[in-house]
């Protein structure tokens, strides 16, 4: 059943296929049509049958407009042609840095009955692809064979695809598991060496790129018009195809998870269920840890090992380690590259650069950091950063400043959120709404909504944008990294900002004054450790006194953890 399951998958996709290419054929067709007819009327004309003024005219409108049709036509097809498809970022890996992994590839290939991929990269991200590299920019196309130039009408076999793999499966997972995920997708080159497949995916990503093109600004206006032109044309053949094309690509896809059931299909059960954990690891990995220590200007040159490391702790607290151990006693995937460490570094300068926007090399402001230094370069920086910030925005709002001397206190911080006694909620009374959202404005909103948006005025002015990214972070030096920053998190509001500022006044007064420590959790990014373990509970407290004008919480929080708010703290 299977051989007939992935037949009808590569017959169904090849007809596809077929269909794309008969809408390639048609607008060929269309682009001939004037060039027929002009043929006709000359022919016409020199034998006599189609003579007199009105034909004469008729030749020369249809002559003229035949020519500038194929013009039109030649100018289209160079530049479907000539277009660059998108190439995803990525890391490559040479066969002689990784020939245990490029092994293992063959190897399933070989079992697989398909070519094997041409080259293996890397992807900061949980997915696994191939991608068709054939015209892309690392290259001239590939010289043709010799018996390709002895008979010139002889169809080239289409270049093998790139195995794009997800980085941080080679670090969470085993050689078994990995080998048991990519089984469906190197699969996947059997039907992508099919020429009428390969011809169709040529036109289909041409067109594609040929939209991009002409949607690409900053030319003068003639221009500007041909692109116009060019791009009308582009997407009304990428509509007629796209029905073909996605369907195509559903039968490449069902033929190839049929051609891999037979490989280790009991192990790719596990291993998607380590897929799904890799993901959930990764995702808090970037959005807790990562992101903080970029907004720093510091990127974490370990984030494949990081993961290992947040995973086995989410394992823990979710009670999934039965059996954890022995999972982890196994060889780990990364086993199969030379230098797991170099590779580990350059996906994570990628990750950086995919989801933040920063540059492709080191510099003074964008530097690597270890994990054995993230707490006191990172964690303990940006405390003390957003707390000289905090107060400089008291200071430009007129705040009287702490009259303790050597430094800020949070006492002063304090002071300006609280609301004054007789105007706190009661037991029993309606909950108030202080944070002005189509709400009647109270001092205390308008102090909290306007030591917000100081907060934020000053985070513009130094070039840090509250999300993490600058205008002029999305612009890309390499030709190769041709996707713009994908933000990990939107846009961070008022209440939160004000939030996080207060709360890291807060943990620079408790390191300060009651020996507490910066510390990385894991799953939950910067932590401050109070006697040896993680203070979870100071967030709501910080939220009583911005939402609410409440000081009460947090003041009995500080009382019992030792921090004195009345002493001056270091800022940077």
């Amino acid at each position: 059943m299977t051989g007939i399951g992935v037949e009808a998958g590569a017959q169904a996709a090849r007809s596809r296929a077929l269909a794309v290419l008969r809408v390639r054929g048609r607008a060929l067709a269309v682009a001939l049509l004037p060039a027929g007819v002009a043929v006709i009327l000359l022919t016409g004309g020199s034998t006599g049958h189609l003579v007199g003024p009105g034909w004469d005219t008729a030749r020369w409108v249809v002559g003229v407009l035949a020519l500038l049709v194929l013009l039109a036509a030649a100018g289209v097809a160079a530049v479907v042609a000539r277009a660059r498809p998108a190439m995803s970022p990525t890391v490559p890996i040479a066969e002689d840095s990784a020939p245990d992994l490029y092994r293992m590839v063959r190897d399933l290939a070989d079992r697989l009955d398909v070519p094997a991929p041409s080259a293996i990269a890397l992807t900061p991200d949980c997915d696994s692809w191939l991608e068709d590299r054939a015209h892309s920019a690392h290259g001239p196309p590939p010289r043709p064979a010799p018996d390709e130039i002895a008979d010139p009408g002889r169809r080239r076999s289409p270049v093998a695809p790139v195995l794009v793999i997800g980085s941080p499966f080679l670090w969470w997972m085993r050689v078994g598991e990995l080998r048991a995920v990519l089984a469906p997708v190197i699969a996947g080159t059997g039907p992508s060496a099919h020429p009428d497949i390969a011809a169709a995916r040529r036109f289909v990503r041409g067109l594609d790129a040929a939209v991009a093109v002409a949607a690409t600004p900053g030319r003068c206006p003639p221009v500007r018009g041909l692109c116009a032109a060019l791009g009308w044309v582009a997407r009304l053949l990428l509509r007629a195809c796209r029905e073909h094309a996605a369907q195509m690509e559903r039968g490449v896809a069902a033929a190839a998870a049929e051609r891999a059931q037979a490989v280790d299909y009991g192990l790719r059960i596990v291993a998607q269920e380590q897929v799904g954990l890799a993901y959930a690891g990764w995702d808090r990995l970037l959005t807790r840890v990562a992101l903080p220590a970029w907004r720093m200007g510091r990127w974490p040159s370990r984030l494949d090992a990081g993961v290992v490391a947040a995973l086995t702790e989410l394992s823990r607290r979710d009670r999934l380690a039965e059996g954890f151990t022995s999972r982890l006693g196994e060889r780990p995937a990364c086993d199969l590259l030379e230098e797991p460490g170099t590779v580990d570094e350059a996906a994570s300068l990628l990750a950086a650069r995919l989801f933040h926007g920063g540059p492709a090399e080191t510099g003074p402001d964008w530097a690597p950091v270890d994990w054995q230094a993230y707490p006191e370069e990172v964690v303990d920086r940006t405390w003390r950063t957003d707390a000289a910030r905090l107060h400089r925005v008291l200071d430009t709002l007129g705040v009287r400043p702490s009259h303790t001397p050597g430094g800020p206190t949070l006492a002063r911080v304090l002071e300006h959120l609280a609301v004054p006694g007789p105007t706190r909620r009661a037991a029993g009374d309606e909950e108030p709404v202080l944070w002005p959202d189509a709400h009647p404005e109270t001092p205390q909103t308008a102090r909290s909504a306007a030591l917000a948006e100081g907060l934020s005025a000053e985070m513009a002015r130094e070039g840090t944008a509250v999300a993490g990214q600058t205008p002029d972070s999305a612009r890309w030096d390499d030709p190769d990294c041709v996707l713009p920053p994908f933000p990990l998190q939107p846009q961070r509001t008022a209440r939160d900002l004000l939030a996080d500022h207060v709360t890291a006044m807060v943990c620079c007064a408790a390191v300060d004054t009651a020996g507490a420590a910066p510390a990385l959790d894991w799953l939950d990014g910067p932590s401050l450790l109070l006697g040896g373990e993680r203070a979870a509970d100071l967030a709501p407290r910080v939220r009583s006194l911005i939402e609410e004008g409440d000081p009460g919480p947090l003041r009995d929080w500080l009382a019992a953890s030792g921090i004195r708010p009345e002493k001056p703290v270091r800022l940077v």
